[in-house]
């Protein structure tokens, strides 16, 4: 376990580049299953999970060669049995995407139930179904905890999602791009590193289309070839730092910004009194005014104001001055941040907003939600943030503590790091050079 000592109260000032699209690159990854060429990608950034997939497809004896932010692999000598290693496939929930691919390719493929962030159900069973809606056989063995699939031949079918799903829409694409005649993906996820994801595919060989924002349509091809591409900056990192801007009263310009991607998040940052200012293309300056307004915030997919934001918003809430509420629809479990934040000094309460057909309403399913769970929180604030001791449950929201860290006054401790190396490449040396405090240590250094 390693975890970060952070002195707060300083000003956060200079400029940053944000990583390559996490996203993205665990999906290109996986699709170097799809060809025997060789496949080069740059802007990779250098995360635990994109650690963890190259793992995975080395476990099938995939050749993966690293340089920093380029990774250079080729499939051409996958192993018979198509089976992905238990230890290695339950790290992170991506891994069970390579089921496509592989039906698509070598018409069989073994993966575990998949791990990750603890967001909720989050259930793969809407991946599943639109799997054997192409003529896969899948079945679950509770007795091994594996997913086992066979496909003598993947066949192109309409396949609608009841509920938007990113990674269930890539995985459909993935499978898709080989298999015979044309498939149809109805409620497709809109968000744009599914078209960086279909961009490079299409590149490679593949027939892909959105023909209108929710509706992608994939003609299957014979094959696919190599390519060298280079994935989107990542946009979840560029609303880290802005908010990390606002909390220290700080100047934060961001290079390769991808503010053309983010217009929910940039209403609501003005609004709340933040100061965008476009320098050019590529670099956007963020600050923050004298006083911090109250925001209600409603989450949803893409273009609304993404899940992935509401954490770090949250912190940012907690120096407005009067109420703010966030409401969360698309994941039933993603506020377990809240009792840290509590820590801090935070006043933030859980409230059940009044919804007439939750089911409908809410992005997942309405009958995954724990008993008495709530959906939505209030902030009071200003909050003078104090130091405490803290600990992380998924990337984001150790992100989240961290920007409440900066802010707080005295040392705070926060535990499990890890987490949050898992979405943010070297996290602390980056905002050390904006002019924080952060110091690494593993357990032994601090007993």
């Amino acid at each position: 376990m390693e975890s970060f000592i952070v002195r707060g109260g300083n000003r956060l000032i200079g400029e940053v580049a944000v990583s390559g699209a996490k996203n993205v690159a665990l999906k290109i990854l996986i699709a170097s299953l799809l060809t025997d060429d060789e496949i080069v990608i740059h802007n990779v950034p250098v995360l635990r999970d994109v650690s963890a997939l190259i793992d995975v497809l080395r476990s099938l004896g995939v050749r993966v060669e690293t340089t920093k932010h380029t990774i250079r692999i080729q499939n051409g000598n996958i192993r018979s049995g198509f089976r992905v290693p238990l230890d290695v496939g339950a790290r992170l929930r991506t891994s069970s995407m390579v089921l496509g691919p592989l039906l698509a390719r070598y018409k069989e493929g073994h993966v575990p139930n998949p791990g990750g962030c603890r967001l909720g159900a989050r259930p793969i069973s809407r991946h599943i179904e639109g799997l054997r809606a192409m003529g896969a056989d899948i079945t679950y063995a509770s007795d091994d905890g594996y997913y086992h699939a066979y496909a003598p031949v993947l066949r192109g079918a309409t396949v609608r999602f009841e509920k938007n799903t990113h990674t269930g829409t890539e995985t459909i694409i993935l499978a898709a791009v080989l298999a015979q005649g044309t498939t149809v993906i109805e409620n497709a996820a809109e968000e744009v590193e599914v078209d960086d994801l279909i961009q490079c595919l299409n590149r490679m060989g593949a027939r892909i289309r959105r023909s209108d924002a929710r509706t992608i349509v994939i003609e299957g091809v014979p094959s696919l070839h190599g390519i060298e591409y280079t994935i989107m900056p990542d946009r979840n990192e560029e609303v880290t730092f802005a908010i990390a801007a606002a909390m220290t009263g700080g100047d934060i310009i961001v290079a390769d910004s991808q503010r053309q991607h983010l217009t929910a998040f940039l209403q609501q940052y003005v609004k709340a009194g933040g100061i965008v200012e476009e320098i050019d293309q590529s670099h956007t300056r963020y600050m923050v005014g004298s006083k911090v307004n109250p925001t209600d915030i409603i989450t949803g997919p893409h273009p609304g104001f993404m899940t992935d934001w509401q954490a770090p918003w949250t912190v940012f809430m907690t120096q407005a001055a009067g109420v703010s509420t966030v409401h969360e629809r698309v994941f039933e479990s993603r506020f377990s941040y809240v009792s840290e934040l509590r820590k801090l000094g935070a006043e933030i309460d859980f409230f059940s907003p009044s919804v007439d057909n939750p089911e409908s309403w809410y992005n997942f399913n309405w009958q995954d939600r724990r008993e008495g769970a709530h959906q939505a929180i209030r902030i009071l604030g200003p909050s003078a943030l104090h130091n405490a001791v803290l600990s992380v449950d998924d990337i984001r929201a150790g992100a989240s503590l961290l920007l409440a860290a900066l802010r707080a006054s005295g040392e705070t401790y926060i535990h499990r790091v890890e987490l949050i190396d898992r979405g943010y490449e070297c996290i602390e040396t980056r905002l050390n050079a904006l002019g924080a405090s952060i110091v690494r240590t593993s357990k032994e250094e601090m007993v």
